[in-house]
């Protein structure tokens, strides 16, 4: 195993060790850069190993919601390993998760896929909300009653400075990886190429990674539109500007696929399915099966560079998981993603 003693990384960066609760409550957190606490964490179910907090950022003052969320609150959800309380000044390193769209992190779901993976792992899992919309960037041009939009310096300037200050983590890029799942991928992809000093290992789970694709364009453009999305919606250049040549160079500028080479030194890892049968569920087989294709621009950029780099193409998923069909956003399948994933981060990251 990877080790890094508590007392060097203290030392190193000058940190305080926040100390676990005597009561069986989950840490508390203190506001500090950028963010201020709306709401204490809460252990999510009796086994106490995944709690919800609800932060508030002028990065994002407000955004699209989805039912049951509130404009500007936002909920980061974190797993823990399941001997945080009792480990004394252990750390651990973080993994942060994107989710997809239109999702949110404080889902059953969700914390399966972070809870699953990880048992007996030392490992920290944190998963902040990304909007149904927020494509992990910041925005070119929100309407009026959205301003600002920018998700990127929220999650990276804000939030991992904020998790570092309240959680036993070893701050450091070998301590730390990101991944995400469909809009998430393409985020983690994003994330790890513009700060690359900052995440040891990305991951992406059936990401849609190449925004030079027209395919890929009509997706986050109706993601613009879709009232499934968030409400309100929004115009479509919202986010990246407008997506047709000769004015499309953010598009161009923030595609994941042919900016790989920012990725050299980290370790990269991509799971994807081709959809199975494409007439059964037949809106989730072509999403992945599309999907797919910009995991395949991404790998070949890749290839080109000489970058070192795990592509699992799990096709109908038969042989991946059971329950796995290769369709889009299927639980079986991202299980089977994580669980590889972090057998990965475990071989790589500094860890106890």
């Amino acid at each position: 195993m990877k080790k890094l003693t508590a007392l060097a990384a203290i030392t190193a960066l000058g940190l305080p060790v926040p100390t676990a609760r005597a009561d069986g409550a989950p840490p508390a957190f203190t506001d500090g850069h950028g963010l201020t606490v709306v709401a204490q964490p809460r252990w999510v179910d009796h086994n106490e190993r995944t709690f919800v907090l609800t932060v508030r950022t002028g990065q994002v003052p407000a955004y699209s919601v989805l039912p049951g969320q509130v404009s500007g609150e936002h909920s980061v959800v974190v797993t823990l390993p399941e001997d945080y309380a009792v480990s004394g000044a252990t750390r651990y390193p973080v993994h942060y998760h994107l989710h997809g769209h239109p999702d949110r992190p404080d889902t059953a779901a969700n914390q399966r896929l972070f809870e699953e993976p990880t048992v007996g792992v030392p490992l920290i899992t944190v998963a902040p909300n990304g909007s149904g919309r927020g494509w992990y960037s910041n925005w070119v041009a929100p309407p009026a009653g959205l301003r600002p939009q920018n998700w990127e310096n929220f999650h990276l300037d804000q939030l991992i400075p904020f998790i570092d200050a309240n959680l036993r983590t070893i701050p450091t890029r070998d301590g730390r990886a990101v991944s995400g799942h469909s809009m998430g991928g393409f985020g983690a992809f994003h994330y790890a190429e513009h700060r690359p000093e900052l995440f040891g290992y990305v991951g992406s789970f059936s990401g849609g990674l190449d925004l030079l694709s027209q395919e890929q364009r009509a997706a986050v453009v109706a993601t613009t539109q879709l009232p499934g999305s968030g409400t309100p919606t929004v115009p479509v250049d919202a986010i990246f500007g407008p997506p047709v040549w000769p004015l499309d160079g953010v598009w161009n500028a923030q595609s994941p696929a042919q900016h790989v080479g920012a990725l050299r030194g980290t370790g990269v890892a991509m799971y994807t399915g081709d959809g199975g049968d494409l007439l059964v569920d037949p809106v989730r087989a072509v999403t992945e099966n599309r999907a797919r294709a910009t995991n395949l621009v991404a790998r070949d950029h890749l290839l080109a560079a000489g970058i070192p780099h795990t592509f699992v193409d799990y096709g109908d998923g038969s042989g991946w998981a059971e329950g796995c069909t290769g369709k889009h956003a299927q639980l079986p399948c991202l299980l089977a993603d994580m669980e590889h994933f972090v057998s990965l981060l475990m071989g790589t990251l500094t860890h106890p």
